[in-house]
């Protein structure tokens, strides 16, 4: 192509935008009726030899039509999902996504706009996303926050300032080595592996993480934590931060978050709530109780993907003390120094994490919220915890089935048990029977769950996390895994 000057340019832009435009429709109308009409695929599908096949592919050197790529795409990509979206997909705790935030998502890349910072509108959105996070779980206007991939990154964040703040020394200026009593994290025996990974990037080392033994519902034990938080004190470790759940991946256990913020204002040390599966009871009417204590709490973590159902990916960490916060990852490199007008004008928000370049996350979660309201959320949450109490309740009523851990939320783990096969048994054939019970309902594509261990007993694990399931498809569930159960084990 030549432009007005004679000269050859090229562009990544179509050369007719009609075709796009059409194709475009074609795409949209294509992805409602995949979302109108999901309960009529399989939850899951494994991906067919010829289909990873067509992945080896060498890389393409020369154009396609865009048409065929999106042919490519239809037939080798959209039927084999990892299944969140679907009714009955509950293995991890993930969200169900929303057709508006996916709109919201296409936006965003149309416009195109890094949110490390600058004066532009998407800055404002990301502020007020974060804004109404905070009051979403009662932090004050004064709290500071950043958005990010996810709750691991959530929690990272957290923790770095956390670190910062309790290390009796400029970590930033002559690191984690200057400290001069090492210091301690404490978390539940059912705390999540993000934590270890954390405590380790910062160096401090997975032996900074002490976990904490748990109730009979899986909170941690307030007494045996004061009592770890004495002991390490008289042999000269320094006790910086206790790491609350508000919803244990295991089972949904929830710690006493009011409990635990009067021990640390006793104790003087930083209260992290990792809320990436709970902190939204926050918004839920009928179950926000569960979570009261967390607006005291030093910093908390959040998942917006989670139970505000936003499209992957967006986690939002969430700081009381907005200078410490600022002051833990803010740098002034010449090429980004503040003006005062122009584009330069507004805050960078790279000051308040890791990346300075940050994508446009916070629009689906804006868009679903003005769409429906905060409310209609919460009573998703509340919906959903309901579904949690029912299950429990069919698998209390079938006599070859058991809870394995209490129900706290949404998250129920049971598990097949033959007749005649003793409660006091719990072997690796008991284990295998169930697993192979697990695979064969992903496999016939009836529904995903997944598997793990309480407290040394396998289980299966239903997390509930899904604005699309209904109580008929807790009941399919009940009686499939009853039916496999008899067949694999001939009962």
């Amino acid at each position: 192509m030549q432009n007005a000057l004679g000269e050859e340019v090229e562009t990544l832009d179509p050369g007719d935008w009609s075709s796009i435009r059409s194709l475009s429709r074609r795409i949209i109308d294509d992805s409602i009726a995949y979302l109108r009409d999901v309960r009529d695929r399989p939850v899951w599908r494994e991906v067919p030899a010829e289909v990873r096949a067509f992945f080896d592919t060498p890389l393409p050197r020369s154009p396609a039509p865009l048409a065929e790529v999106y042919r490519e795409v239809a037939e080798n990509v959209m039927p084999y999902p990892m299944g969140n979206v679907h009714p009955r997909f509950w293995s991890w705790y993930m969200g169900s996504g929303n057709f508006t935030g996916a709109l919201a998502d296409f936006l965003a890349a149309v416009q195109g706009s890094n949110l490390g910072g600058g004066n532009h509108a998407a800055v404002f959105v990301d502020s007020q996303v974060v804004n109404w996070c905070k009051e979403m779980i009662g932090f004050p206007a004064s709290a500071s926050g950043t958005l990010v991939g996810g709750g691991s990154i959530a929690n990272l964040i957290g923790l770095t300032v956390a670190r910062n703040v309790k290390a009796g020394v400029d970590v930033r200026e002559h690191g984690v080595a200057a400290i001069e009593n090492p210091l301690r994290f404490y978390g539940s025996d059912q705390i999540h592996s993000c934590h270890r990974k954390a405590v380790e990037a910062l160096g401090l080392g997975n032996r900074a993480l002490r976990r904490i033994a748990t109730d009979s519902e899986l909170r941690i034990d307030v007494a045996a934590l004061r009592a770890a938080i004495a002991e390490d004190r008289a042999a000269g470790f320094r006790p910086a931060c206790v790491i609350a759940t508000a919803g244990t991946v295991n089972t949904g256990a929830i710690d006493d978050l009011q409990a635990l913020a009067k021990l640390v204002r006793e104790e003087d040390l930083w209260l992290h709530v990792d809320g990436c599966i709970g902190a939204l009871l926050a918004i839920a009417p009928k179950n926000a109780h569960r979570v009261a204590g967390i607006e005291h709490a030093h910093s908390v973590a959040l998942d917006p993907h989670k139970w505000l159902h936003a499209p992957f990916e967006v986690g939002c960490a969430m700081i009381r003390d907005a200078a410490a916060h600022r002051g833990t990852f803010a740098v002034a490199p010449e090429y980004l120094e503040s003006t005062p007008r122009g584009l330069a004008s507004a805050p960078w928000l790279h000051d308040y994490g890791l990346q300075t370049t940050r994508g446009f996350r916070s629009l689906k979660v804006w868009m679903a919220l003005k769409e429906h309201g905060v409310d209609t959320f919460g009573r998703l949450i509340d919906q959903n915890i309901a579904q949690g109490a029912y299950l429990s309740q069919l698998i209390e009523h079938e006599p070859l089935l058991e809870l394995v851990a209490p129900t706290s939320i949404n998250i129920v783990c049971y598990r097949f048990r033959p007749a005649g096969v003793p409660r006091e048994v719990d072997d690796e054939a008991l284990k295998a029977l169930n697993i192979e019970i697990m695979l064969r309902l992903q496999e016939q594509g009836t529904a995903a769950l997944s598997d793990t261990t309480v407290h040394g007993k396998h289980c299966l694990r239903v997390a509930i996390n899904n604005h699309r399931t209904r109580r008929d498809d807790l009941v399919l569930l009940v009686r499939e895994t009853v039916r496999l159960g008899r067949e694999i084990s001939g009962a």
